[in-house]
């Protein structure tokens, strides 16, 4: 059925809308990240509706909820028609809030009393009552939140809900370890995708040191919408850990798409691109400073015929980067110098990853002065202002200091080799100067 699925009409038509399409929904946003998009689509249509009625107002904060859209969902919600599904999702938008720590036990009060007005209206009893149960361990009261657990009744143990937060409260309550993972291993057997249960689970193996088996946990945890902010904070760290830096951004993103403001996510998200920028610099200095190495050989260190090695000491090439530096063509123009010699010449430079002429496009650029426009009286003026105008990062305006370049006109007439040759410049910071300039109508000599 989830593959059939038209969120569109879903959410903007008059056809059946319940506990089991949103099922079938959720199973489609875990499988096909593109559904995503459809759902915020659908919403954004719903919502640019003036007047709607109680009905599309159930369907709007729904799809609001599966967004991560909680304050929105509520407010929607209240407005909607007071059936079973309304009371239900206020319910679980207060939960998420409350998991998020943006409410108070007032709220996770008004989410008991949600959830009882849901089961009167008719939604299923186990969900609610389960539901229930969240909302008394979330406002501290593990005993209460016991009681209303054991008196959902025998069919709860059907339900993927109902062994995650058994299995919650048991840790809560400090009983073994072996009720928790119990109750979390029939839980994941009922519903192998179920967020709450595989967090868990993550967070068991966390601290088992078992990282691994952690990191597959809270990938499939985050797989469901809205996703678990604790397995997605939890990720993000594990990524950290293994330099998976682009990984780590997207999970905290994710938080900060929900909540702006989150500041765990925003620390963590700047740590992170600060992180990962400055590893993917070293890596590629690293890089840098091997290939000078080896540029450096001198030719005189390899066995070559006496031919080949009268040939290139009458050419005053001495380093392997010399040659990287002159053509075949150049080779070939010296006296005595013939395919043999050639062939020899290649293999030795190809034992080292270096190719005879690779660098030789460089060094005729190197070789060619840079004649400017005539520029016009504003973009003089542009030209003259400083480079600290441009707002650089500290990496970046180091560099350009140790360049000597004073002013933005000094800076675009360099390109950006001339820039990657300072030390700590990578391409992060190259990335960088071409958006402060682009921003300026700018850009450097040779982009």
């Amino acid at each position: 059925m989830a593959a059939a699925l038209d969120i569109r009409d879903l959410f903007t038509g008059t056809g059946a809308f319940g506990p089991t399409e949103i099922a079938a929904l959720v199973a489609l946003l875990g499988a096909e990240p593109p559904a995503h998009r459809d759902l915020r689509a659908a919403v954004k249509e719903l919502e640019t509706h003036g007047e709607r009625s109680p009905a599309s107002s159930v369907r709007l904060g729904v799809g609001q909820y599966l967004l991560g859209r909680w304050h929105d969902a509520l407010t929607t919600l209240k407005a909607a028609d007071g059936g079973a599904l309304a009371h239900y999702y206020q319910a679980r938008s207060l939960l998420a809030l409350a998991r998020a720590g943006e409410q108070t036990t007032d709220s996770l009060h008004k989410a008991g009393e949600a959830f009882a007005a849901a089961q009167k209206a008719g939604y299923e009893a186990v969900a609610c009552g389960v539901g229930a149960a969240e909302a008394l361990r979330l406002a501290g009261q593990v005993k209460e939140a016991e009681k209303a657990l054991a008196k959902v009744g025998p069919s709860a143990e059907s339900s993927a809900d109902f062994w995650a937060e058994k299995a919650t409260l048991a840790a809560d309550m400090g009983l073994p370890m072996a009720d928790t993972v119990g109750a979390l291993e029939k839980a994941l057997a009922l519903d192998p995708g179920h967020p709450a249960a595989l967090f868990a689970m993550g967070v068991i193996n966390d601290r088992c040191g078992n990282d691994d088996e952690a990191k597959d946990c809270y990938e499939r945890a985050v797989q469901r919408y809205p996703a678990s902010l604790g397995a997605l904070v939890n990720l993000g760290i594990l990524y950290e850990d293994r330099n998976d830096f682009a990984g780590a951004q997207q999970c905290y993103k994710r938080i900060l798409q929900v909540f702006p403001d989150h500041p765990r996510a925003r620390l963590f998200l700047k740590d992170s691109s600060a992180s990962g920028s400055l590893q993917f610099d070293e890596q590629e200095q690293k890089q840098r400073d091997r290939l000078e190495q080896v540029m450096a050989l001198p030719v005189s260190d390899f066995e070559l015929s006496v031919r080949s090695r009268n040939c290139l000491q009458k050419m005053g090439i001495q380093t392997l980067g010399d040659l990287a530096r002159t053509t075949e063509a150049e080779i070939l123009e010296s006296k005595n110098f013939g395919e043999t010699s050639l062939i020899e010449i290649k293999e030795m430079l190809a034992t080292k990853g270096l190719s005879l002429g690779q660098f030789a496009a460089s060094t005729v650029a190197e070789e060619v002065p840079y004649e400017p426009e005539v520029a016009s009286a504003d973009e003089q003026e542009i030209y003259s202002l400083p480079i600290t105008d441009l707002s650089l990062s500290v990496r970046a305006r180091k560099c350009t200091t140790k360049l000597g370049i004073t002013t933005i006109g000094e800076l675009i007439r360099r390109t950006a080799e001339d820039l990657m040759e300072c030390k700590n410049f990578g391409v992060t910071s190259l990335n960088e100067v071409r958006e402060k300039l682009a921003e300026r109508g700018l850009k450097l000599r040779g982009d």
